[in-house]
């Protein structure tokens, strides 16, 4: 080993340690974000992690988040929830993408969100904005998503295929990762807003 060297990464260290340990939030009860549930099926950190990407992004008419369950990598203990633990949750650095879709091509995307359930796979759809129920008896991307409610101020509607919707997803996500290439061809999209995990952050420290 060089000594300088490892000691310059032990300087460079001290912030990071300082960011990692940052108790952010407090969570009143433990948060599930096992693979094995979020993977199949709504689970609590999915739920967390889009309702905080939608709130972030609701003031420019964004109604629909879509979060892949793939970018997923944790739970989160009751007790003091730190830095750390969110990048451990979300640790891939992925952005908040907003774009624009038709109601088609969200189902679209949604029909792939539940294509890979039994070999549990990451494009598991976590969402807020809306409801959608699927039947496990159909074959794959044969017409799975059997119903698509959006929310709205007067309550949940059935979705309109035809009609525009504003959507917040992940990079990866909008560019076509984890099956979603409908996304890419989303109107409007911007890729380049802030880390998803500083998203969750700032959203559990104001809960």
């Amino acid at each position: 080993e060089d000594a300088a060297t490892v000691a310059r990464i032990a300087e460079a260290a001290v912030p990071l340690e300082e960011i990692r340990t940052k108790v952010v939030a407090e969570a009143g009860a433990s948060i599930e974000g096992d693979r094995s549930v979020c993977r199949v099926q709504e689970c609590q950190m999915g739920n967390l992690v889009a309702d905080a990407m939608l709130a972030r992004v609701a003031d420019q008419g964004i109604t629909i988040a879509i979060a892949n369950s793939g970018g997923l990598r944790a739970s989160i203990d009751a007790g003091e929830v730190t830095m750390g633990e969110v990048y451990t949750v979300l640790p891939f650095q992925n952005t908040l993408s907003t774009f624009q879709a038709s109601g088609q091509m969200i189902i679209d995307a949604l029909e792939n969100g539940v294509s890979q359930v039994e070999e549990v796979k990451g494009r598991f759809p976590q969402i807020s904005g809306m409801t959608f129920t699927w039947d496990a008896s159909v074959a794959p991307n044969e017409g799975r998503i059997t119903e698509v409610m959006v929310a709205t101020d007067g309550g949940f509607v059935a979705i309109d295929p035809a009609a525009t919707y504003g959507v917040v997803t992940n990079n990866y996500v909008r560019n076509g990762g984890d099956g979603y290439k409908m996304f890419r061809s989303g109107m409007n999209a911007y890729d380049f807003g802030p880390d998803v995990a500083e998203v969750l952050a700032e959203y559990l420290a104001a809960e």
